[in-house]
């Protein structure tokens, strides 16, 4: 068996090579050094203390030493889109749980955002997300304008750039569009990939979110083994909103309207069904204007 002390060695060049802010690297390093884990045997206890270390200085939630046993693969895995419908009154309806590659399963976001595009509004439920693909985010962020629309930036620390994300000027399949109203639902749960859709659709005034302050996890992360089932995931860069120049992180998403999660849908079908009758009775208004000139 690999001693403590030796992971924590293997682990220390990781993180001071690649985690997107170098000084607060020297910091956690610092910090590792001087602690001892050899009395952690259980390497469950070993992996959550390293983690509690590893964010003892500025609270990153990317920055973990994970312990993983190879766990069966679900059956019914439908790739992050576990329900698509459209609900009473002509409300689309997408749960999302994890943002996959968007090059592997863009087919599947496609298929999801088609099915709802002649919806009159749209809930995107968050609640479950535990993160994924920034393109996958542009993608989907795609079906919900009219023109192609900056969304992020991601600063890599590797390469010394930013690179900016942009919803594609072509989707497959139909757009949802620009103007139709959108709620989204989150949760204390939702996290990294799952609050940047939130947040994206936000600070463009595209969504209203409806729930719970998010995680706040704005940092793209990549995955060192270290030993077999032990892995340790190092932040490499860091998520800027063209808009407000900031992100998420450690302070999460804050909902535009602030419910508890179980209650998020109720309240964001309530939201949605009257906007839609509003528009209606204008509508209707119009009409009634129109005839009496």
């Amino acid at each position: 068996m690999i001693s403590r002390r030796a992971l924590i060695d293997a682990a220390i060049p990781l993180i001071t090579d690649n985690y997107v802010f170098p000084d607060v690297a020297e910091k956690v390093v610092e910090v590792l050094r001087r602690n001892d884990y050899d009395h952690l045997a259980d390497i469950d206890e070993f992996a959550a203390a390293v983690t509690a270390d590893l964010q003892s200085v500025n609270g990153d939630k990317h920055l973990r030493l994970l312990h993983e046993e190879p766990k069966p693969r679900a059956v019914s895995d439908h790739h992050g889109f576990d329900k698509v419908e459209i609900l009473d009154g002509n409300i689309g309806y997408v749960e999302n749980t994890g943002l996959r590659d968007a090059g592997t399963f863009g087919d599947l976001a496609a298929a999801a955002m088609t099915l709802v595009a002649g919806a009159d509004a749209l809930i995107i439920d968050l609640r479950r997300c535990r993160g994924g693909d920034p393109a996958m985010v542009s993608l989907i962020c795609g079906y919900l304008f009219d023109e192609s629309e900056h969304v992020n930036d991601i600063y890599e620390r590797a390469d010394d750039r930013t690179v900016q994300f942009w919803t594609p000027p072509y989707v497959p399949g139909r757009r949802f569009g620009g103007t139709k109203p959108i709620w989204v639902l989150t949760s204390s749960f939702t996290f990294s990939g799952g609050e940047e859709l939130a947040y994206d659709l936000q600070q463009t005034g595209r969504g209203v979110v409806v729930g719970e302050t998010t995680r706040g996890g704005a940092h793209p992360t990549d995955r060192h083994e270290l030993a077999e089932h032990l892995c340790l995931t190092v932040p490499a860069a860091r998520s800027i909103n063209p808009r407000s120049g900031t992100n998420w992180e450690a302070v999460g998403v804050t909902p535009d309207i602030a419910v508890p999660a179980p209650e998020a849908l109720d309240h964001a079908l309530e939201l949605a069904r009257n906007s839609l009758a509003d528009a209606g009775n204008e509508r209707h208004a119009g009409d009634v204007s129109e005839e009496t000139h």
